[in-house]
């Protein structure tokens, strides 16, 4: 396999060259400029098209530089900096997969040592794999005879000085998303690292360390009888190293291999070597060029599962559910797609099945994406006990009935309500005023003849006996437990059950017992079950609007005692004795009796918090964090900023002047002309809905975000997405605003700066719009007669070869349908594009 192959040309060096920041020099291997600069031609994101990589210096420093060619010409599209002082490796290798290759790089730290890095492209540029230890005196590189299923990818051969001549050595391959010795190339491998220490042993005889090292060797390629000559030829030298201890452990293992399986070397092998344990990791979003990218991080916080993903769900029965094209799919924890990314949505794995929806509707499908039902159903609940409620239309009618686990239907579609099971059995609606009481085969329990019958718990079920009348509860013979008198119950748990007494859907809820006595007197705006004993009571932030929410306290869900203030805005299950909550101004763990927990993180904003083991994983302000407890600090949080070029880039700057107003906006770094710079970014604060708003309470929220969907040459995208909801209102207002800003000056372009002056692109996108509402099914939804043609500031963006002009939600269409957007080639938009204007010159 060749590895690290190059184009060295004149031509390839000035190109570099002309995108190297100034005062930057390209680094050349051993023997300065007479010799080859480090660069390398390959195809590195697997295209087919090579890019450029080559290593410079700045100042002090070292840093990678990715070039990729497009039809306007090269440019920068990635990089990383360096450590050490120096660089002694720089090739290109098929290390994570065997095609496309991946940029090894070794930085010198000192005269016998080098940190490995392991680039693999993403689409903001390079990431290194290699985690910080991989360090290095000797490197290695190359497919090394071992299992044909490895054949084409590459080893990495670690040879790290000990003493004299001798090396510790490792081989290592990359699988399962990190560096694990690569074990079936041992034979192969360690048979030449024993014929370098056999020759070593032959010089210098008295030397243990040698002796030691050759059985080492002999051991991993399975010669077992030649590894127990060696350790004991080193335990018959007086010299101190290495310790006796040491070669008789060594011993001890070589006999206990040998005895093992003396035929079977690579066993043996395998069996000396620690079993890896799956390695956790958590999904993390990533904000590149072309938009927000989701991959999995470690409990270190680095990259084990690249960002490439349009978005990432936490693993669930060894598979995490990802979207990628707009479909959703699911990996395993190597990465590789299992589920094809086919399906319009997937709910999570659980004892290997999950329910995904296609266009047709919702199916239930295994761990390799197989679908089991033999049609598509309305809905399918998540499996609870072995059974899945699902629904299908049977005449105008929605009636429900149970999946078993094969996907067939255990239960036929026969009623009109139904809900999950739990301890073996569920309530179901047979017909008007009439509810039974089933298990997992369909056979009736019980019967009651009720206008509502509810969820079994603890035994109890809450009715009602008319429809309009009050709600008690029955026990599942049909007695009644508990008379009618509430305005609202639902089902009990723990012993406890929440009921609403208000008149005319008011608020005014508590706690009861079994027995219908009062725990907590029912005169709160909510009530939550947090498990553990406890509940939050909540009290109206404003009486005269309680539908905006409440503050809560925590309390003793056995007596009512109040445990806490009302200082909470948010307040999540037990778990491990734990709950997440939020205040004002901060989110945490509290304990038990309400009090922050010791020990663990407080961050500032207001969001969840959940325990993973010794990983914190914290949702605050609608920003994903890592928090190792461990270490006391944050592991992994967002990148604060989107690099364009070596020199510019995009920061992230967040705005919350209340608890109800959340704004990030993008603000310009690096442009050459500071003055355009300030006015871009007081225009995209503008923009992005910065402003004055007061400190208390507000009657709505909203929030902001923004990412860059497009960049080439000096013309920038912004995509600046809101959310305004008024409080009790059916639903909020999104809205969607692009900025094009040319980078260079600072200008902001309009939809008529595409276009030639005094052409009508108003009636040439009019009429290219109607003929897409008239002739493309995707258009349907468009109301009719509501399409009135395209105005001279229609909302737009443009991408690489296409103009795409938008609509508000509702403006000729329903909200559910969103931003409604059309296409337009520009291609189509020739004769009166304006190819000598700024703007068109701007990304061409």
């Amino acid at each position: 396999m060749a590895i690290g192959m190059g184009i060295y040309e004149e031509p390839l060096i000035r190109l570099v060259r002309a995108h190297l920041p100034p005062g930057a020099e390209l680094v050349y291997g051993e023997g300065g400029a007479a010799s080859r600069p480090f660069a390398r031609e390959a195809d590195l994101d697997g295209d087919g098209l090579p890019e450029i990589a080559a290593a410079y210096r700045l100042g002090q420093e070292l840093f990678i530089v990715v070039l990729k060619r497009y039809v306007s010409g090269w440019r920068v599209v990635g990089g990383a900096r360096g450590t050490g002082y120096d660089i002694d490796t720089f090739v290109v290798a098929p290390v994570v997969a065997r095609y496309p290759g991946n940029l090894v790089v070794g930085w010198r730290l000192g005269a016998a040592w080098s940190k490995l890095s392991v680039y693999a492209w993403t689409p903001n540029g390079l990431i290194d794999l290699a985690p910080a230890d991989l360090a290095y005196s000797r490197l290695e590189i190359g497919d090394f005879p071992g299992s044909p299923a490895n054949a084409g990818r590459a080893e990495l051969a670690l040879w790290r000085h000990d003493t004299g001549e001798a090396y510790r050595i490792e081989v290592v391959r990359w699988e399962r998303n990190r560096f694990l010795p690569a074990t079936d190339v041992y034979p192969y491998y360690f048979a030449r690292i024993a014929a370098y220490y056999a020759e070593l042993t032959a010089r210098r005889p008295n030397v243990r360390a040698y002796w030691y090292y050759l059985a080492d060797a002999e051991e991993k390629a399975g010669r077992f009888e030649e590894a127990l000559r060696a350790v004991d030829r080193a335990l018959a030298l007086p010299a101190p190293y290495p310790p006796t201890e040491a070669l008789l452990a060594l011993r001890r293992r070589v006999a206990a291999a040998g005895s093992a399986d003396a035929a079977a070397p690579g066993a043996a092998v395998r069996g000396a070597f620690r079993q890896v344990r799956a390695e956790p990791m958590y999904p993390a979003p990533f904000k590149t060029v072309g938009g927000t990218r989701w991959g999995f991080v470690d409990d270190r916080g680095a990259w084990r599962i690249a960002p490439t993903f349009g978005h990432a769900f936490d693993f669930s029965d060894g598979l995490a559910v990802v979207e990628q094209g707009g479909k959703y799919g699911a990996i395993d924890a190597s990465g590789r797609l299992v589920v094809p990314a086919s399906f319009e949505w997937i709910d999570a794995f659980a004892d290997g099945r999950a329910i995904a929806y296609d266009r047709e509707g919702a199916r239930v499908i295994d761990a390799t994406g197989r679908v089991l039902t033999p049609k598509a159903y309305q809905y399918i609940s998540a499996y609870r006990e072995g059974r899945a409620l699902f629904s299908e239309l049977q005449g105008d009618a929605s009636l429900y009935g149970y999946l078993d686990r094969d996907g067939n239907e255990a239960i036929p579609a026969a009623f009109l309500e139904a809900g999950d099971f739990a301890n073996g059995k569920a309530i179901v609606k047979t017909a008007e005023n009439r509810f039974a009481l089933i298990d997992a085969d369909g056979t009736r329990l019980a019967a009651y003849e009720y206008a509502y019958v509810g969820a079994p718990g603890d035994g109890l079920l809450p009715f009602r006996e008319a429809a309009d009348g009050p709600y008690g509860y029955l026990d599942e013979a049909g007695r009644v437990a508990i008379e009618p008198r509430f305005a609202e119950a639902r089902p009990f748990r723990d012993g406890r059950a929440v009921v609403n007494v208000a008149p005319d859907y008011g608020y005014a809820y508590g706690l009861i017992d079994r027995t219908g006595r009062t725990v907590v007197e029912p005169k709160y705006n909510e009530v939550r079950r947090l498990g553990a004993d406890r509940v939050a009571l909540g009290i109206a932030i404003d009486p005269e609007q309680p539908f905006i929410g409440s503050t809560y306290a925590v309390a003793d869900a056995g007596d009512g005692r109040i445990l806490t203030e009302f200082r909470f805005y948010d307040v999540g299950e037990y778990e491990d004795g734990l709950a997440s909550a939020s205040d004002e101004t901060h989110t945490y763990f509290i304990g038990r009796d309400g009090a922050p927990a010791a020990g663990l993180p407080r961050f500032d904003g207001s969001g969840t918090l959940t325990l993973r083991g010794d990983i914190v994983q914290a949702n605050v302000d609608q920003r994903l964090f890592y928090y190792d407890r461990r270490l006391g600090a944050v592991v992994w949080s967002p990148n604060p900023a989107i690099a364009l070029t070596p020199t510019l880039a995009v920061r992230e700057v967040k705005y919350k002047p209340n608890r109800d107003y959340l704004v990030y906006y993008p603000q310009l770094e690096g442009m050459a002309d500071a003055a355009a710079q300030a006015e871009a970014n007081r225009r995209l604060r503008e923009l992005s809905e910065v402003k004055d708003v007061p400190a208390g309470r507000l009657d709505y929220s909203y929030t902001g975000d923004f990412d860059i969907p497009f960049f080439r040459k000096s013309l920038l995208v912004l995509e600046l997405s809101a959310y305004h909801y008024p409080w009790g209102a059916a639903h909020g207002m999104p809205s969607l605003v692009y900025a094009h800003v040319d980078v260079k000056d600072g200008r902001f372009y309009a939809l008529k700066d595409l276009f030639l002056p005094g052409s009508d692109y108003v009636k040439t996108l009019s009429d290219i719009v109607g003929e897409q509402i008239k002739t493309d099914p995707q258009y349907d939804y468009v109301f009719p007669d509501s399409y009135e043609g395209v105005k001279p500031d229609q909302p737009f963006f443009v991408s690489a070869d296409a103009l795409h002009v938008y609509f508000q939600p509702y403006e000729i269409g329903p909200y559910a349908a969103g931003f409604p957007t059309f296409r337009i080639p520009f291609d189509r938009l020739e004769p009166i594009l304006d190819k000598n204007g700024a703007f068109w010159r701007a990304f061409h």
